[in-house]
């Protein structure tokens, strides 16, 4: 009697469980992907859409139309030798830093204010005027990152990227300069730019495809 009722009841766990997965299926990632798991401040997030097929763009990115300048269309190729990537290509760099790749770092270059309305799990604030000497950034500030963040090695008074990590900036998408603001800032340091890729949909791409975010603690 007891061995029935035990499986029983693993049958009928294992059936709860099917259902919330076909119910997890209904709006997948990508026909193969339903969902990625990764790390953000120490806690696994799960990287999903939205399973409500009537959820619409939250009112923050919902605009059509921002003053140009400084709102304006950024261009696919944002400059020589850098990478414009998608979703599939920042999840898949999330999951990779997530599994243990320390080469590899997911920025948002947004100020505070908007980071605070949600961002990428598994993504860094950097907001881009930590990168500008216009913005107030001094030099040695800005070396402090390149070290201690970014891995670049200082030898004889030049910057070294042989060990820099590989980074993937994002913002608010193809009409917000922040991160292309970091971008560019980076070249002039000497950054590589083969290691460094563009995420230029951002969050207007990202909550569209009602894919989920965080907020900070």
């Amino acid at each position: 009697m007891m061995k029935k009722l035990l499986v029983h009841a693993a049958v009928f766990l294992s059936t709860l469980f099917l259902i919330g997965q076909a119910y997890a299926l209904d709006v997948q990632i990508t026909p193969d992907i339903a969902s990625v798991d990764v790390m953000h401040d120490g806690e696994k997030v799960t990287i999903m859409r939205n399973q409500d097929t009537k959820n619409t763009v939250k009112a923050d990115y919902a605009k059509t139309s921002r003053m140009c300048p400084p709102f304006c269309i950024r261009p696919i190729k944002l400059a020589e030798g850098v990478e414009t990537i998608g979703e599939l290509e920042i999840i898949h760099y999330l999951k990779m830093k997530s599994d243990g790749d320390d080469s590899i770092l997911v920025i948002d270059s947004r100020t505070p204010d908007w980071v605070a309305k949600g961002t990428i799990p598994g993504s860094i604030n950097l907001p881009w005027v930590k990168l500008s000497p216009a913005k107030g950034a001094d030099p040695f500030s800005i070396a402090e990152i390149l070290q201690e963040q970014f891995g670049v090695m200082e030898q004889e008074g030049l910057w070294n990227f042989s060990k820099a990590k590989t980074l993937v900036l994002f913002c608010n998408g193809m009409w917000c300069g922040q991160s292309p603001r970091n971008i560019l800032a980076l070249l002039r340091f000497g950054y590589p730019a083969e290691k460094i890729k563009w995420y230029r949909g951002g969050m207007q791409n990202w909550e569209a495809l009602g894919l989920a975010t965080v907020k900070p603690k």
